[in-house]
């Protein structure tokens, strides 16, 4: 298995929405909406999502986002998993058309500095990148693409800068995946999270 990244240009609409805090105070609170992935496409690093496997992993990702855990980086990190201290956004919908195409809200979390650098592009009229972080195998198609298998797991979304270089994140993409790693990964996704994947594994049959 592999850290793979799936880098998108994300096109968003900002939708600023008056929500009430813990503390009972009035704030803003700044959402992104637009296109995070697309399957059965290939990307820059010549990789295919195909639209069975990516669709399983957006079933999946439901209950994170229900939980309230589907956080987000700004920047991939050099964690297989997500780390509270780069966290800069919250996944709040992520849906699949008929088309492949996958569409997804997130509310970005005022954390310095993470969140608030996020506000301050977002409010320049700045580019942001979308990249998706998962572990899993691909394997070559007769076209010299790599597909990923079914063994893929999602991890996150997070926020990036379009590389110059395609790959060059400052994690490594598509380096292979340790024994430490795993244990991330492992303590990343609960008991309650794996028995949930099965479940869905099932309703597909």
């Amino acid at each position: 298995m592999k850290l793979l990244d799936e880098y998108n240009r994300f096109d968003y609409k900002v939708e600023v929405i008056k929500e009430i805090t813990t503390t009972g105070k009035e704030s803003d609170a700044v959402y992104l909406k637009g296109i995070i992935q697309r399957a059965d496409t290939v990307n820059q690093n010549g990789r295919i999502y195909p639209k069975d496997i990516l669709e399983k992993e957006v079933r999946n990702y439901q209950k994170l986002i229900r939980e309230k855990r589907a956080y987000g980086s700004l920047d991939h990190t050099d964690s297989s998993v997500i780390e509270f201290q780069t966290v800069s956004h919250a996944m709040t919908e992520v849906y699949m058309d008929d088309k492949g195409i996958v569409f997804g809200t997130l509310k970005i979390l005022p954390l310095d500095p993470h969140g608030t650098n996020v506000i301050k592009l977002v409010e320049a009229g700045m580019t942001i990148g979308i990249s998706s972080r998962g572990v899993g195998s691909t394997e070559r198609d007769p076209n010299g693409y790599n597909v990923v298998q079914n063994d893929f797991q999602l991890i996150c979304w997070d926020l990036v800068t379009e590389p110059s270089t395609p790959g060059a994140f400052v994690m490594k993409e598509g380096r292979e995946i340790t024994s430490l790693d795993l244990k991330e990964i492992n303590s990343f996704f609960n008991k309650s999270d794996r028995i949930d994947r099965v479940l869905n594994d099932i309703l597909l049959w």
